[in-house]
Order: C-alpha cells, then structure tokens, then sequence
C-alpha cells in the first residue's frame, strides 16, 4: 500500500448512521444487572475484540456480566445501518479531501462488511472494524492499527465521531486530531477543546468545514 499523506478516520454508528433496532451488546446490557455503562466497557473488551462468537466467548462475556450463558443471544438478526440524511454528501466531500476509512466497535456477528461496502462506496476505502483489529476504541491500538496499515503517524489522521469517551478520548491519546459529533449535546470536557484542539460539529456535514481546517493547518 502506497503511503497517504492524511487520513479520515470515521465511527459508523451514530455518526454515519443508526442501526435498525438493538443490536447485541444492547441485548447483552439489558439482561446485565450491571449499570450500562459498565456493561458496555466490559463488552468492548471482551465481545467487540473477539473474532468469533464460540462457547470461551459467551462463557467469558457473561461471566463478566454476571448473567447466564443462556441469555446470550445466538441468533441475533444484524440489524442494518440507516445512514443519516445528508451522510453520503458529506462522504462525497470528505473523500476529495483525504483517504477515507472507518474505524468502529462492532462485534464479529454484526459487522456485515459486504453490506457496508455497499452503502459507502466508493467515499470509504477501508474498514477497521474492532473484531478484525483485535483492539476497540478509547484503546489507543485500535488507532494506532489504522495509522500502521497506512503507514502514517497518528497526527496525520483527524477522527470523527460522536462517543465522547471512545472517539474523542481515545482519539487525542493516541495522538490524533479530533472532531466531536455532537448531535446538540453539551461538549463532556471543556479542558480538551483547548488542550486537544478538539473541535465540535452538530453532524457529519457540519463536520466537512471542520476536518478542512484540520487539514489545512501544518502537522507540527
């Protein structure tokens, strides 16, 4: 693979788009007597990591969820993702600016990368999805994979994405530049707009206009 000289990296859901009814891990921390959140950090390291779905898996999940293996879904339909009006525009504008990859949590079940291909094409040139990685976001590897594959440094890459914690968090530790998808919330941590150079957009279009400056501006 030829080098690039920079790099979008972007989440899927809830930046891209929405999937259609709960997925896995929503299931998994709705049967969790654990809080949500708890649950679902749990789950990025031990479900959305693994490359298949076999009985070490489920026995190690809901060992760590505290529910019976018998309340592991099995047979889970994927639920498709709905791209967000103005989405694939906004890809369109993305893609004259840089190489354009995904990078998500997604578990080896409900990845669907032929489906993905599909809807992103030919904006999106690559996918890095947790359960090919091996790493899943905030962890700085799952970044980190994604600037070896393309032989760039992390500065090089501006991620864009909505989960403040995964996204932003896990983004600027591991050295890249960052635009927050905010969807109208109320930015988590002022302190990373101004240490980080974080910058906020309301959604994806909004971001275009952001990831341009970033981009304009010289890599330290």
């Amino acid at each position: 693979m030829e080098p690039v000289r920079s790099l979008i990296s972007l989440d899927i859901g809830g930046t891209l788009g929405n999937a259609q009814g709960p997925g896995l891990a929503a299931h998994l921390a709705a049967a969790s007597p654990l809080g949500p959140k708890q649950a679902r950090r749990i789950m990025r390291d031990v479900l959305h990591t693994a490359p298949e779905i076999t009985d070490a898996v489920v026995d190690r999940v809901c060992r760590a969820l505290s529910i019976e293996p018998s309340a592991f879904p099995r047979d889970l339909p994927v639920t498709p993702l709905v791209l967000f009006p103005g989405t694939v525009d906004a890809l369109q504008e993305l893609s004259r600016e840089a190489t354009v990859v995904t990078l998500s949590n997604v578990t080896c079940t409900e990845a669907d990368p032929e489906r993905l291909l599909k809807l992103l094409s030919p904006w999106v040139s690559g996918h890095f999805p947790s359960c090919r990685t091996g790493y899943a976001k905030p962890d700085r590897r799952a970044f980190w994979a994604v600037a070896d594959s393309h032989q760039v440094s992390p500065s090089q890459i501006i991620h864009v994405g909505d989960d403040w914690e995964c996204d932003i968090r896990g983004a600027t530790d591991a050295g890249l530049r960052a635009v927050w998808v905010s969807h109208g919330r109320t930015v988590p941590d002022e302190t990373s707009l101004v240490g980080h150079g974080v910058l906020v957009a309301n959604d994806l279009a909004d971001a275009v206009q952001h990831v341009r400056h970033l981009l304009a501006r010289r890599l330290p």
